[in-house]
């Protein structure tokens, strides 16, 4: 058997010792690099709550924001269908008022154009005011023009139909009969 020198034991031990401390280390090391990527999990996760969360508020307020304008549109078919009666009952009046002593039919259809008025109001469809207004192409059709000096260029006129608002947004334009300025072009 061979005799160990004493450098040779002293090595052992140096790297027996070099083991044992980095043994030591090593759940050290190890536990701070769990903790790190724990931290960077919990920061991933923090993140993609904040993202997911904002998401679904923004997701909440279209639906609510939708929801509401489908309640305050869903009878618009229904107020479209009924303003050709509302015509009717305006022309009728307008025929009897022209008429002689019909003073009780007038009073009569009257009374129904104010209660079909006062129908439209609760329901949010209010006439547009139009004649004597400056044209707006989105709340007037204009079917006429006239030659007018009296007044600014593309006024209303005259209303030919009454046109209708529900919730401010424009269901029927009023027709119109709007200004422009004369051509004076000096003849030769």
């Amino acid at each position: 058997m061979e005799e160990k020198k004493p450098f040779e034991a002293s090595e052992e031990q140096e790297t027996t010792q070099v083991l044992e401390e980095e043994a030591l280390e090593e759940p050290e090391t190890q536990a701070q690099e769990k903790k790190e990527e724990e931290a960077v999990t919990i920061e991933a996760l923090n993140d993609r709550y904040l993202r997911l969360n904002a998401e679904y508020l923004n997701f909440k307020k279209r639906t609510d924001k939708e929801k509401i304008d489908i309640h305050k549109y869903a009878n618009e078919k229904f107020f479209m269908e009924l303003l050709p009666v509302i015509d009717n009952i305006e022309r009728a009046l307008k025929a009897i008022e022209d008429a002689d002593d019909h003073k009780t039919v007038v009073e009569g259809v009257n009374m129904i154009k104010k209660s079909f008025d006062g129908f439209l109001s609760k329901n949010g469809v209010s006439a547009i005011k139009a004649v004597n207004e400056s044209f707006d192409p989105n709340r007037h059709h204009a079917v006429m023009t006239e030659e007018n000096d009296e007044v600014e260029d593309e006024t209303v006129l005259s209303e030919l139909q009454v046109g209708y608002t529900l919730n401010d947004k424009v269901i029927r334009p009023s027709m119109v009969k709007v200004s422009k300025k004369p051509n004076n072009k000096e003849e030769k």
